[in-house]
């Protein structure tokens, strides 16, 4: 029992309070990178258990000729001739570092078998199933946006808002609205380049007597070059233009997504952050032994 539960608990406590050290006292931080160290190493071996453990299911599915047997097969082969390609760099090139050692190249390497199995297997793999999520996202919000009560509406008016403000059709339907281009485009035509250049200046935040055109300052541009700043300046930092500007869709959309989802985000991020502070101090404490195992 000892050796079961009780030593296993004390090792857990010693290395959560260690790691825990060494964010508050300086004199624990080589001890902490002695423990991640000690980690990896455990990580490897864990892979190889994980490796082992994809084996014994998969070949006890083929023998027993269970439901999707032929699938355990694939994945069995695959699994074994990319470990294979990988553990010995079958077809890796020599580097310029090391020419007369082949061990010594990296194995994701360009044009070597291992690269080519990433490249045209994993990724259009990946690509594929993610594919195929698009329908069930679809499906869920077509269920979660129908407009039941007030939550719901305002979730389908803000995605509403945010899709169109990713595609052309919502910047059509709110192109009347004032913008930068717009204002160029009053100008007369030898103008308009110098105006969109210094225009995007002010929209970044340049102060009007910083902004430059071909090499030229404020001081050196004409006078007419310096009423279109002042003018532009002006109408760029004036509140009605801005609460105007603001409403096109994609100025919206990108409003959206820079201050409800972040704070919405951070929110939830700040929730799971107690919950792993939480179940790491139950951990630590001995309270959770789930990772114990349930006798």
């Amino acid at each position: 029992m000892i050796a079961k539960r009780t030593i296993p608990l004390l090792l857990a406590a010693i290395v959560g309070f260690l790691m825990l050290a060494t964010y508050f006292v300086p004199e624990t931080e080589s001890y902490g990178a002695t423990a991640m160290e000690m980690f990896i190493i455990i990580s490897a071996a864990a892979m190889i258990l994980g490796g082992g453990n994809l084996l014994k299911i998969n070949l006890a599915k083929i023998s027993q000729r269970r439901q999707g047997w032929g699938y355990a097969g694939i994945t069995l082969i695959a699994f074994i001739v990319t470990l294979i390609i990988g553990l010995f760099k079958i077809g890796a090139m020599p580097t310029a570092a090391v020419p007369g050692h082949v061990w010594a190249a990296p194995v994701v390497q360009e044009g070597a078998p291992f690269w080519w199995i990433y490249q045209y297997l994993i990724v259009p793999l990946t690509a594929t199933m993610f594919a195929m999520l698009a329908f069930y996202i679809a499906s869920a919000a077509f269920r979660a946006f129908r407009a039941k009560n007030p939550e719901a509406v305002l979730l389908l008016v803000t995605a509403f808002i945010v899709l169109l403000g990713q595609v052309y059709a919502g910047f059509w339907l709110t192109d009347f609205l004032p913008s930068l281009k717009n204002m160029v485009a009053l100008l007369p035509e030898a103008d308009q380049a110098f105006a969109q250049m210094v225009g995007t200046q002010l929209e970044g935040g340049t102060p009007w007597w910083e902004v430059s055109f071909d090499g030229a300052s404020f001081q050196q541009f004409t006078a007419t070059q310096q009423e279109i700043v002042l003018n532009l300046n002006d109408s760029l930092h004036g509140w009605f233009w801005q609460f105007l500007n603001g409403l096109r869709l994609e100025n919206l959309s990108e409003v959206i997504g820079d201050v409800p989802q972040k704070a919405g985000f951070r929110a939830i991020v700040i929730g799971i952050a107690l919950g792993v502070v939480s179940t790491s101090l139950k951990v630590i404490l001995g309270v959770d032994r789930s990772y114990l195992g349930s006798e």
